[in-house]
C-alpha cells in the first residue's frame, strides 16, 4: 500500500527568517492524522534567510538529521564541533542525555534550504554524539545508504532500527529497492519528479509504504529522494 501526502497538503509556518514546512506535526502545527511514521518523527523542510538561524537550544534522546538542499548550515554545539554543512553532507546529531546547538545560514547573501529530520531512537539518556560525512550522490546506481543502525557501507551510525537512504536516478533511469516483509518506508521527495510504482511524486511529496516488496523509483526533471526503510 502506498499512500501518498502532497506537498501542499503540509503543515506551513513563516516567521520572515523561517519558512518551514512540515511533514508531520511539529510545533504550533497539529494534525493528529500525521504524527509521523514508525519511529520517523519530523521531517521540516527549512529555508533560512541570509544571516537567520535557530540560536542556541537544547535536545535529548532524539536522533537529528540534517540534509542540506541549497546553501550552507553553520553548526555549533556544546560537544565543541563547530562545521558548515553544505549540499552532499549529512550531519548526524544523537542528543541521548542532552546537546545544545545552534544552527544559522552560513551566509549573509543566499538563503540556505536543509532538511531537519527526527528519528526517535531505541535507547536513551547515552552519551551524546556527533557525526558529519560528505556523501557523493552519482547520477546513477542504486540508492545511497547515508544512516544505518550498524554504520554499514560507511554510513552514519543511527541508534535506531532504520536505514536512511538518498538518491539521484537520472531522468527515466529506474532504481529498486526491497522493503523486507513486516517494514514499513517513507520516501520523500526532496526535488524534481518521481514515478514509484507508478504513482507520480513531486518536490516536497511524500509517502508512507507498507506491504510493498519491491519500490521502483524512477527519476524525471532532476529528482532528488530521501527513503527511510523502517521497523
Amino acid at each position: 500500500m502506498i499512500t501518498l501526502r502532497q506537498a501542499n497538503e503540509r503543515g506551513h509556518a513563516n516567521h520572515g527568517w523561517l519558512d518551514s514546512y512540515h511533514s508531520f506535526s511539529f510545533a504550533a502545527y497539529h494534525d493528529p492524522q500525521h504524527m509521523g511514521v514508525s519511529r520517523l518523527r519530523v521531517i521540516n523542510d527549512d529555508t533560512v534567510a541570509p544571516g537567520g538561524g535557530f540560536g542556541t537550544h537544547g535536545h535529548a534522546d532524539m536522533e537529528i538529521i540534517s540534509y542540506v538542499l541549497s546553501g550552507a548550515l553553520q553548526h555549533q554545539d556544546s560537544m565543541g564541533n563547530g562545521s558548515i554543512i553544505r549540499p552532499g553532507d549529512v550531519q548526524l546529531m544523537s542528543a541521548g542525555s542532552g546537546i545544545r546547538h545552534s544552527e544559522f545560514n552560513a551566509s549573509n547573501e543566499e538563503a540556505v534550504n536543509f532538511l531537519q529530520i527526527w528519528i526517535v531512537p531505541n535507547v536513551s539518556g547515552i552519551k551524546p554524539g556527533y557525526a558529519q560525512k560528505n556523501f557523493t550522490l552519482e547520477l546513477s546506481g542504486q540508492p545511497r545508504l547515508v544512516a544505518s543502525p550498524d554504520g554499514r557501507d560507511g554510513s552514519l551510525l543511527i541508534h535506531q532500527d532504520t536505514s536512511m537512504y538518498a538518491a539521484r536516478p537520472k531522468n527515466g533511469e529506474t532504481l529498486n529497492h526491497k522493503l523486507a516483509a513486516g517494514r514499513t518506508a517513507y520516501l520523500h521527495v526532496t526535488k524534481g519528479e518521481l514515478q514509484l510504482n507508478g504513482i507520480t511524486m513531486h518536490g516536497g511529496d511524500g509517502t508512507t509504504i507498507t506491504d510493498e516488496p519491491t519500490l521502483e523509483l524512477t527519476g524525471k526533471n532532476n529528482a532528488e529522494v530521501l527513503l527511510f526503510d523502517l521497523p
